[in-house]
């Protein structure tokens, strides 16, 4: 019988009536390695009333206290950081090192929010009017949900969880039911650093999960990563029931490649943030935009580099493992057949790979296509995998307007050693993040992560001062203490500064 992934409720592991599970699976082997159990509403119900009990005392902690916990937190997760990175690896596939990687990105979030007292000062002016004074304050909301997704199981919860909390919220955690463990070894980490019972709960599920915190009147704010269509059924179910919502959704990233560049460095910056994770990562560049005459050069640099990867299980040492599921795994080989049908020109073919791992996991290779356009299904859909296209074009204005065009906005990159193409490059792409000569600008904690167009739903970003500002309200308080010896009296008139 295999183990049963239970919730984390009250401070505890708590299994629920677990009358609806999942199968959580091994990517590298394709063995079923647990179950995990899915909450009903009624579940969530009571999850999030207790949340919010607790979430009331923890508003009124003072600064100092909630500042003690989160230090305490960023130093349990830092010395249980290899434990978080191998559940990872074991339900998701990526390999040690990016799991560890995964978890160190998501601990500079724990340590900006750190800096609570800095981040929640209000403002005060003195004398405003005579004898009046004004002051800003920042307060909680409440409960808050954070929905994450299967791709970044540790790091997508600590972009919002740590500020959350910081901020004086309850969290409910809803991850996806693909690798649910690493948001239990959190909570524990949570537990160890002193955060009362009841301020972060995770519940696992399906979809009856996910509505049940979109529609419960008592979650006041909801933070969403995942694809494009789920972020904007999530972002207009959640304000329909009057919520607050950031929900990022898909991507479809390029990286322009100008004339002038160095083309060993952008072939080895095209095959790492083509082919990390699987390709499993919202900011994964999956074009690149060779503007004329870099692609016959570019080409076959990129598919050397690609000739020495080595594919397989995430715990041997390999360069690339697994995809999550074996239904993604089949939906992405979809995706090469279809680029060769529309007529791409399929240079490395990842269905071809020999992995080293066991013959039942969810393998699919580097692949890499040459000459796609716009119109083919390989060029105009997220494909969330390890396949990278090259796409040719005459000029920079041409690059520009194909990156511009495209119905996502979350990253881009432009490689060249000219800056002021560089600099107009920045300035004129539609996209949210921006890299020069940085194939992947995720950006640091201290600024905020969120794309434009369809990779965002609502106007507020991930960590850095937005997400400050989105998990708490500002309130405005004006005073005054008249002298009793001169009292105004009455006065109908509009209110005047005087």
């Amino acid at each position: 019988m295999s183990t049963l992934i239970p919730h984390w409720r009250s401070g505890e592991r708590w299994p629920g009536a677990a009358a609806r599970t999942g199968d959580v699976h091994d990517p590298a082997t394709g063995r079923v390695a647990a179950q995990v159990s899915f909450a009903s509403a009624s579940e969530v119900d009571a999850v999030v009333r207790e949340a919010r009990a607790a979430g009331r005392e923890w508003a009124e902690a003072s600064l100092t206290r909630r500042t003690s916990v989160l230090f305490a937190f960023r130093e349990v997760l830092a010395r249980r950081r290899e434990e978080v990175a191998a559940a990872i690896t074991a339900e998701h596939g990526k390999v040690l090192d990016d799991a560890l990687g995964e978890v160190q990105r998501g601990l500079e979030v724990a340590e900006f929010a750190c800096g609570a007292p800095h981040l929640l000062k209000g403002s005060f002016s003195d004398g405003v009017s005579t004898g009046v004074d004004v002051h800003s304050v920042r307060q909680a909301l409440g409960v808050v949900a954070v929905i994450s997704p299967f791709n970044f199981p540790a790091m997508v919860p600590l972009w919002f969880v740590p500020v959350a909390i910081a901020c004086g919220n309850a969290v409910v955690l809803k991850p996806s039911e693909k690798d649910p463990s690493a948001s239990l070894l959190l909570a524990e980490c949570w537990a160890e650093a002193g955060l009362p019972a009841g301020v972060l709960n995770v519940v696992h599920g399906d979809k009856e999960a996910v509505d049940a915190l979109l529609e419960h009147p008592e979650v006041a704010a909801v933070s969403f990563v995942g694809s494009t269509p789920i972020a904007r059924y999530v972002y207009e179910t959640g304000t329909r029931h009057g919520k607050r919502v950031q929900a990022l959704g898909g991507a479809k990233n390029h990286m322009v490649v100008l004339p002038d560049a160095d083309l060993d460095e952008v072939a080895d910056a095209a095959v790492s943030a083509g082919f990390g994770s699987a390709g499993e990562r919202c900011m994964a560049i999956s074009v690149v935009v060779a503007v004329d005459p870099v692609g016959d050069d570019l080409v076959p640099r990129i598919a050397s580099r690609m000739a020495g990867l080595r594919t397989g299980d995430g715990r041997r040492g390999c360069d690339m493992g697994p995809l999550v599921t074996g239904e993604h795994r089949d939906k992405v080989a979809s995706y090469v057949a279809a680029g060769v049908a529309a007529g791409a020109t399929l240079v490395v073919d990842g269905r071809e790979v020999v992995p080293d791992g066991e013959v039942g996991g969810f393998w699919l290779g580097p692949t890499l296509f040459d000459r796609v356009e716009p119109g083919m299904p390989v060029y105009d859909e997220e494909i969330f995998g390890p396949v990278l296209s090259v796409v040719r074009v005459a000029s920079y204005d041409e690059a520009l307007a194909l990156v511009n065009a495209n119905p996502y906005g979350n990253g881009t990159a432009i490689f060249t050693g000219d800056g002021g193409a560089a600099r107009r490059f920045q300035r004129e792409v539609e996209v949210g993040m921006v890299g020069v000569n940085v194939p992947i600008p995720v950006p640091m904690a201290y600024y905020s992560f969120g794309g434009w167009k369809a990779s965002l739903f609502g106007d507020t970003h991930a960590h850095g001062m937005e997400g400050v500002h989105f998990f708490t309200r500002g309130k405005v308080i004006t005073t005054r203490w008249p002298d009793p010896a001169s009292r105004p009296g009455i006065d109908l008139g509009f209110p005047q500064h005087r």
